[in-house]
This record gives C-alpha cells, structure tokens and sequence, in this order.
C-alpha cells in the first residue's frame, strides 16, 4: 500500500507534479511494504559485508522526483523515488546504497551523529531538502527557514562529505559489491549519469553532487576496478529484474497522474509488471472495475503474492467497500506474516469497518507490528483507538504518548504520558514505560 507517511495511515499518495516540485514541508517519505521488501532484498547483502546488522539499517524512500540518496541520523540511509524510478537494473541501486554504506561503516557520521539522532526522520527530510533549496538558490534566508522548520536541528555541513570520505567510501563499496560477488559497473554508470549533470547550474543540479562531490579521478577509479573485477560482467537476476521492474511500475502508477502513468504500460504489454502498473493506474482514475479484473487476473497467476492481494484490499477500502476488504488485506498477512506494514493496514480496515468484533483482532495486530513499527507514528495512533474501543483509556493514553514521540510532538508526549500514569498500574511494564516518555520528552524540551 504505497503511501506517504502522515500521521493516518489511510491516506492516500497524491501527485506533486501537477504544481510542480513541492516544498520541503509537502514532501514525506513513501512507506510500502512491496518495495522496502525489494530494497532489503537488494541490499541486505551489501550490509552483511560491511558488517553491519541489516536489521539495525533502515532505509527510507523520499518522495523527490531529484537524483539524490544520503545517509544521516545514524545508520539511516534515504534514497529518493526520484533516482529509484531513474535507475535502469537493480545494480545501479546496489551500486548507489554500496557507497552511502560506505560512509557508514567509514564513520563518516560521528560528527553528526548527536545533532541528528534525535530528529524525526520527517525532520531530517524536512531540513536536507530545505538547505538544499536553499544551496541551489543561493537563498540565505531559505537557509534560515530550512532550520528553524526542522525545528531547530541546526544546519550544519552534516551531509556533506569531502572529496578524501568519498574516495574512501568509494573504496568500500567496490569491497562489498566483490565480497558479494556483485558488479560494481552499476556504480560507474550512476557516476556517470552525475557526470553529465555537473555542468548544470544549482537550481537544476542532482542535490546528490551538491554533497557527495563527484572528481574525474573518483570515477577513474571506479572504471579501472571494473575493468579488472572478476565480477564485473556478472548480471542481475531474472528474478531481482523482475522485482526491479514491479517496483518502478508501482511508482510510476502511483506518483504519475494517470493520463501519463497509463501511456506507460500499454494494453499490448502483457507482463505483470504493466499489467501492475495498469491496475494502479485505473484504480486512482477511478476506474475500479477495470482495475479489480486486472489485480484479480494477477491474484490468479500468482495466488501467493501478497502484494497483489494488498493492492486489492487497498482498492476496495479507499472506494468505500471497507467490509470487502478485510478478506484480501487478511489473506496478505497470512501470507507474509512477518510483514508488520501489512499488519498495521489490515488492523486500519477492521477498525475502520466499527464491527467491535473485529478489535480484538486489530488490537493483536497491532501489537505484533509494534515490535517492528515502535517508530511508525501509525502504529500508535490506531492502538490508541483499539485500546479505547477495549476501554482500556490507560495503554490509549500511553500510545497516544507514543505516537506524539515518533511525531516528534514533545508537549503532547508530556501530556499523554502523564495522563497515562495515572490510568496504568503503579510498577507495571506500561506504567515504567510511561514514566520513561515523560522523562524523555521533558529532557528534549
């Protein structure tokens, strides 16, 4: 279910490119489990051989149309829609997420690490796309506007690397696309995309170059290593460019008005991956008929993908047939059990249907999907209803408490945390965590 995260899960994803680029307050990072799952794929292998827990790196997807990815806020990576829709072969992605890798287990961060750790990751969108407006424009004032709206963050040099970190971080990454018997030509061709573009003046620049400086030397570098690599000539697999292929339809459909999604996936194309992006496609006209037969002719070619059986539930819920689509939203968390995103959205549903019946289920869900989703503001905003609708006002107040943190909302943390205490069980887990949010969110205040 792509969507941008918002404080309700349910909303939908809506196309910035009618009004042009958006601000940086009105770009959000996308969530959808189809594609973080395709990413972790990737990349899962570059992370074992930097030595680093995959678990403990998140990645995150920005909703920017620009050729941009960076690392910031610890082991947080972000790649933009932009560069993913750009990218031709799951290499090049590889490639690009190998050297943001790099910076991390380079220690390129220390220096940022305390100033960011603590900042929402909407923040720390908020602030790398503001100062990077204003860089492009030469705007000081935009600069000012840029921290004061990621609250004030402080906008220090936090992303920018020098020429040495990068040639370092180039150096690591060649060591784990080798380690992992992966062609590095998919991180000469991004050099070489970027190459194209330094002539460019800021305003149209890839923010990429505009902190991560690109030499003739650094891509000399990266050429001779692929012409040397034993691995170089090594292809993707057929079934990593299939997963690439779905994930750039699913974008294309979603973040693309529909008159120019459509275009894109031809009735004569047959396969899944346009047959996908025409079931989105139809569905956000709406054109819901036709979009049901092409996600149910889907859901008969391959009956244990649960991403197909999503889409559906998503279809049938966002045109108000909320009861219809628990059944294909359960039948994609039986599938993929471990799937905490899917979790969350089935538990939306059952409580979106007002069927009481059905909230000791979305409460379970929820509660499973919050050992995974502790950060994801969604995950305690529908907790906070499912344990009031169960009458138990003292775990709602504490998710309450929860989901103001992860919104980076100090205040109202405060507030629900100690509502909370005085609902909860003196001594019990819920009351000690309580306790824990208020102290924590008066320490950040």
């Amino acid at each position: 279910m792509l969507r941008v995260a918002s404080r309700f899960l349910g909303l939908l994803l809506v196309a910035l490119l009618a009004s042009g680029r958006a601000s940086a307050a009105d770009v959000g990072y996308i969530r959808d489990a189809e594609i973080e799952s395709t990413l972790r794929t990737f990349y899962t292998p570059i992370l074992q051989a930097a030595g680093l827990e995959p678990t403990a790196v998140h990645i995150y997807i920005v909703n920017d149309p620009t050729l941009n990815s960076f690392v910031a806020g610890g082991q947080n990576i972000f790649i933009n829609t932009g560069t993913i829709m750009r990218s031709e072969t799951p290499n090049q992605l590889i490639g690009i997420v190998a050297h943001e890798t790099g910076h991390i287990a380079g220690g390129h961060l220390i220096r940022s690490e305390e100033a960011m750790k603590s900042a929402t990751i909407k923040t720390i969108i908020a602030m790398v796309l503001g100062a990077g407006a204003a860089v492009a424009s030469h705007n000081a004032g935009a600069a000012g506007a840029a921290m004061i709206g990621a609250e004030g963050v402080g906008m220090r040099s936090f992303l920018s690397f020098s020429v040495a970190q990068e040639a370092n971080a180039d150096q690591a990454a060649l060591r784990f696309l080798d380690k992992t018997h992966q062609s590095a030509r998919g991180l000469l061709e991004f050099f070489e995309i970027l190459e194209g573009q330094e002539v460019l003046s800021g305003m149209h620049q890839a923010p990429y170059l505009r902190t991560h400086p690109l030499t003739t030397q650094r891509i000399e570098y990266v050429r001779q290593h692929v012409e040397q690599s034993p691995y170089s000539n090594i292809a993707d697999s057929s079934a990593w460019v299939e997963l690439h292929k779905r994930m750039k339809a699913k974008l294309i459909a979603f973040l693309y008005p529909p008159s120019q999604a459509l275009p894109q996936f031809p009735e004569t194309d047959m396969s899944v991956s346009a047959r996908y992006g025409r079931a989105v496609a139809y569905y956000r006209i709406p054109e819901l008929k036709k979009a049901l037969d092409l996600i149910d002719g889907l859901i008969r070619q391959e009956p244990n993908n649960p991403y197909f059986h999503e889409l559906k539930g998503q279809m049938l819920f966002e045109n108000g047939r909320v009861g219809e689509a628990v059944a294909p939203y359960r039948e994609a968390v039986r599938l993929a059990p471990d799937v905490a995103l899917l979790r969350i959205e089935l538990a939306q549903v059952e409580i979106e249907t007002g069927d009481n019946s059905l909230n000791g289920d979305a409460l379970a869900n929820l509660k499973s999907a919050a050992q995974y989703e502790s950060r994801n503001a969604d995950t305690w905003h529908f907790l906070a209803i499912a344990y009031g609708r169960a009458g138990d006002m003292g775990n709602s107040a504490l998710s309450l408490a929860e989901e103001a943190m992860a919104n980076g909302d100090k205040a109202q943390a405060k507030g629900q945390a100690q509502r909370a205490l005085k609902l909860l069980p003196v001594g019990s887990q819920a009351h000690l965590r309580a306790e824990d949010i208020q102290m924590e969110a008066e320490r950040k205040e």
